[in-house]
């Protein structure tokens, strides 16, 4: 009969003895023995943390077959501690009988049993739930962390962390403090190790993205467990390591690394100053290693840790203090301008709104990089350096101009016509200033265009001075002419460049065209003083010859009038078309000083008549050469018809309204010019030609005068 003993005492079959042979192998071989008639012995099992299973096989010894051979062992211990089997296997000892006992080492066939692959996922369940219920020991722990399982290794901390709240062991109070001395050690480490990946985020999440992943997870974890513990946490037990606080620590982290990678200059080969070098190099850092936060880091976090945000601000807050700190000494101009680039343009267009970042930085608390009162300090002192250097720019440039017409050199003479390259360089200069200003903000470029604009009218002024010097001074020089016209030409761009600049105020840009007319007037006046001395003769002819054949005498005139222009084809189109027009005004007015000499009165209507014929005939021939020359003067071409009509007609009434009409197309025809008119018509009383006189009363305002005609014209 066999004795039966408790299970954790006895082994399933009962205690054997072993033969020799197998004492020392690890696996038994042979068939089992089913005999139960031998007395048991007593067999020992080695606890395992909550379950008891065995480490060796168990040793036993047939009483009356030696050579029996050895059980198949117990199921192996897994690497946690537990004991492989299924629940079945797990059951009470007392429940299962000898019977159950020996399906638990053996099949019923007899041979070694095989598990169901239902049974395995079982079992890893149960393993998993096992690790869970037996927390790993600091030690191991610290073997995780060394292999970078961070996150495993955060869970694990907390669950022995939370462990020292429910000990019940019946450990010393000295054996619990050390125990927590190597939780806090593996969590420092832990910490260490989290911390140094977090700093280099930028650099390993592209190479290493799952280390960051587990990294981040194991931040998470440590956050977690501080809500929990606040939520949580009795009055009688503080855990004085919680909370842990990592999400500052994380912040502190993000703030070291951004300020380590903006500090981080590397050498180059570009041409900048120090502060230049500085500012590119904290730009560009910022603006990748955003772009890395935004399109790899980002994801790896939960959306209330704000990491593009958070990221943002930390190179924001960096780059704004290196800005502060250099705008708070003496700074060049350069420099200067330098600030305000990277301050109103550069940081908030090409970084702040670029299109992969602007979205993801809206809800970042960025502002300005200067306050709004030191930019404004800052862009006074950039305008009036600006101003300064435009100044001195254009003083240089007129005084190696002034040079080269003394040279006595032929201008340039690209294309057809006379040119130098003064209106170039001013233009370039005002241009460049203005460009500059408008590169760092639209408002800015406003100013710097009305400031330098005054300039470039202070410049022509120089310019107008310079230029009536070299003519006094210069006749003689053997391209007198040719440079005049050279720098006539020039006009065309300065007058451009004011006419289109919208912001200009109306009194700088009056002064600045003035300025052009003055020269242009100037310049004709000495262009066309030869031709007009040439001509003064022949319009003595008129009343030399009291107004006889007076078509050869325009034709001759008209002549000499062409052989001059060819000279004068090599201004440009505006230009040419202005010279024209100022010889067109005095081939007309020139005609009417003749009439107005009181050589010749005519007291008989046919003689008037013939006269006005003589008029009217030399009026078509001016007309017609001046308008196929290139005159746009229009508004010439109906005096000397109007004065001749004056002349013909007999009848008062109707000589009023022809007056009156006159009266009006050139307002500053006075009641001497009239007067002298009238004495041709040598038919007329003295009150007739009051009566007259007084329509000039009447005649009301201009119409279509341009230019002034009849008060150039001194009446004796």
């Amino acid at each position: 009969m066999i004795k039966m003993m408790p299970f954790f005492h006895n082994g399933p079959l009962g205690p054997w003895k072993m033969p020799k042979e197998y004492a020392t192998e690890d696996k038994p071989t042979g068939k089992p023995s089913t005999s139960l008639e031998s007395e048991p012995d007593s067999v020992s099992f080695e606890p395992a943390g909550k379950e008891t299973c065995s480490k060796d096989p168990m040793k036993m010894k047939s009483n009356r077959r030696e050579s029996a051979p050895q059980l198949s062992p117990a199921p192996l211990r897994e690497a946690n501690g537990s004991c492989a089997g299924t629940p079945e296997q797990r059951e009470s000892p007392q429940k299962r009988g000898v019977k159950g006992k020996l399906k638990e080492f053996f099949n019923i066939s007899g041979g070694i049993r095989k598990t169901d692959p239902k049974e395995k996922d079982t079992k890893k369940k149960e393993d998993m739930k096992k690790k869970e219920d037996k927390p790993l020991t600091a030690e191991q722990i610290v073997e995780l962390i060394e292999d970078d399982k961070l996150f495993d290794a955060a869970q694990y901390l907390i669950a022995l962390e939370r462990g020292f709240h429910t000990d019940c062991s019946g450990k010393s109070e000295e054996e619990l403090t050390r125990d927590r001395d190597e939780v806090e050690k593996a969590y420092e480490l832990l910490k260490q190790k989290v911390f140094s990946i977090i700093r280099d985020s930028i650099i390993i999440v592209k190479k290493r993205p799952e280390l960051l992943q587990h990294a981040v997870k194991a931040l998470i974890e440590q956050e977690n467990e501080d809500e929990k513990y606040k939520s949580e946490k009795p009055f009688d037990k503080i855990l004085s390591s919680r909370p842990r606080k990592w999400k500052e620590l994380w912040m502190d982290t993000v703030k070291k690394s951004t300020d380590e990678r903006m500090k981080e200059i590397k050498g180059t080969t570009e041409n900048l100053s120090t502060t230049a070098l500085n500012f590119l190099h904290m730009g560009k850092t910022m603006k990748k290693d955003l772009t890395i936060v935004v399109q790899h880091i980002k994801q790896l976090y939960p959306l209330q840790f704000n990491v593009c945000s958070a990221y943002a601000e930390c190179y924001h807050d960096y780059f704004a203090s290196q800005v502060e700190m250099i705008a708070e000494f003496e700074l060049e101009d350069k420099d200067v301008y330098l600030i305000l680039s990277w301050v109103q343009n550069l940081y908030p267009n090409d970084i702040i709104k670029n299109p992969i970042l602007k979205n993801d930085l809206e809800g970042a608390k960025l502002g300005s990089l200067l306050p709004a009162k030191q930019i404004k300090q800052l862009e006074a002192k950039y305008l009036c350096n600006e101003v300064a250097n435009v100044k001195n720019w254009l003083g240089k440039t007129l005084e190696l101009e002034i040079r080269r017409w003394t040279e006595e050199k032929e201008p340039e003479k690209p294309e057809k016509y006379f040119h130098n390259e003064l209106d170039f360089h001013v233009l370039q200069t005002i241009h460049g200033g203005q460009k500059r200003a408008e590169e760092i903000t639209p408002d800015l470029g406003k100013q710097a265009s009305t400031i330098l604009l005054v300039e470039l009218s202070t410049f022509l002024k120089s310019y107008k001075k310079a230029l009536e010097e070299f003519k006094e001074k210069n006749r003689q020089h053997r391209y007198f002419k040719e440079t005049i016209i050279a720098n006539v030409n020039n006009c065309a761009s300065f007058r451009t460049h004011a006419e289109k600049t919208v912001s200009t105020p109306d009194d700088t840009k009056a002064s600045i065209l003035a300025t052009l007319n003055e020269i242009e007037n100037s310049a004709y006046n000495v262009l066309l003083q030869d031709l007009f001395l040439e001509l003064k003769p022949l319009f003595k002819k008129f009343t030399q010859n009291k107004w006889a054949c007076t078509e050869s005498i325009m034709e001759e005139i008209l002549k000499t009038t062409s052989s001059s222009l060819s000279e004068f084809h090599t201004l440009r189109d505006p230009f040419y078309k202005g010279i024209m027009e100022k010889i067109h005004i005095h081939l007309v007015r020139e005609y009417i000083v003749r009439l107005m000499k009181k050589r010749v009165t005519l007291k008989t209507p046919e003689l008037q008549q013939n006269l006005a014929k003589c008029i009217t005939n030399d009026a078509s021939l001016l007309q017609t050469f001046c308008t196929k020359n290139g005159s746009e003067a229009t508004w010439l071409d109906s005096v000397l018809p109007k004065l001749a009509e004056i002349i013909r007609l007999q009848d008062s009434s109707a000589m009023k309204i022809e007056v009156a009409m006159l009266a009006k197309t050139y307002p500053d025809i006075s009641k001497k010019h009239l007067a002298a008119i009238l004495y041709i018509k040598g038919n007329l009383t003295n009150s007739e030609i009051k009566s007259v006189q007084s329509y000039l009363d009447q005649s009301g305002a201009p119409t279509t005068s341009r230019t002034p005609l009849f008060s150039a014209i001194k009446v004796s």
